[in-house]
């Protein structure tokens, strides 16, 4: 737990806050930016309609808990004093958070191995044993252009349905979750998955699937995912090599 939280947030958003922030670090180290877009968004926990988003302008390794932005429903900034936001992220974001009340982080990212996928006229292939979990559970949404478009937003949720995995076609990732961390550990789990796809595929030899049966069985031992033990393990990690984030 952070501390040291300023007054004017209330316990609960500083600790979401610092999660949120700790997400934005650890996309960093783990190599999965691009430059300073892209974006992670929490919801607030004790105020209507509002969510956490990074400034645009500042790379990953830059966000902390007090410089990230709370954001309503129609994209106004909630903080004193000028700030920047990419609007495609408030247009993506706004969309998920508008219509899944069961959803508190959204993760849009343009990884390489995703987006590779993203462009393959058959998709994401689940090729083993951590990629079942995905089985029956990704969607995918049409490319439209660079999402500034609000209207795009209904048919984005409508795309994305009940699933907590989406591919955006020619474009990149996105995953959700009930808490930050169940998003972000689905986000990395989701571009192993595509990379293994493209490097399995790359060697130009015959993939060998798994039997149906199996993977139904792998699927279902997801649902009770250790997303809390591997968050712990990467908060720890976090606190030794870049406690900045609680700042």
């Amino acid at each position: 737990m952070a501390t040291g939280r300023p007054e004017r947030f209330s316990p609960a958003e500083w600790g979401a806050r610092v999660e949120l922030a700790a997400a934005y670090r650890l996309t960093h180290h783990f190599g999965m930016t691009t430059l300073i877009y892209n974006h992670i968004t929490a919801r607030v926990p004790d105020a209507e309609g509002q969510f956490l988003i990074n400034e645009y302008g500042l790379g990953y390794d830059e966000v902390s808990a007090s410089n990230l932005l709370k954001l309503d429903m129609d994209g106004n900034v909630l903080e004193e004093g000028k700030h920047r936001i990419n609007y495609t992220g408030f247009v993506i974001h706004s969309a998920v958070h508008g219509a899944r009340d069961d959803v508190s982080c959204v993760m849009h990212t343009h990884t390489p191995y995703g987006m590779a996928v993203s462009t393959l006229e058959d998709g994401l292939v689940l090729l083993q044993q951590e990629a079942y979990q995905f089985h029956d559970r990704v969607a995918y949404h049409e490319f439209e252009g660079v999402a500034l478009d609000v209207d795009e937003r209904e048919r984005l949720v409508t795309d994305l349905g009940d699933k907590n995995a989406m591919i955006l076609r020619n474009h990149g990732l996105l995953t959700v979750g009930k808490t930050v961390r169940d998003a972000w550990t689905r986000m990395w789990m989701l571009e192993l998955a595509c990379k293994v796809q493209v490097l399995a595929q790359s060697t130009g030899q015959a993939i060998r699937q798994a039997p149906v049966a199996a993977i139904e069985k792998t699927t279902a031992m997801f649902d009770g995912e250790n997303a809390a033990l591997e968050w712990a393990w990467l908060v720890r990690r976090l606190d030794r090599e870049d406690p900045g984030y609680k700042e």
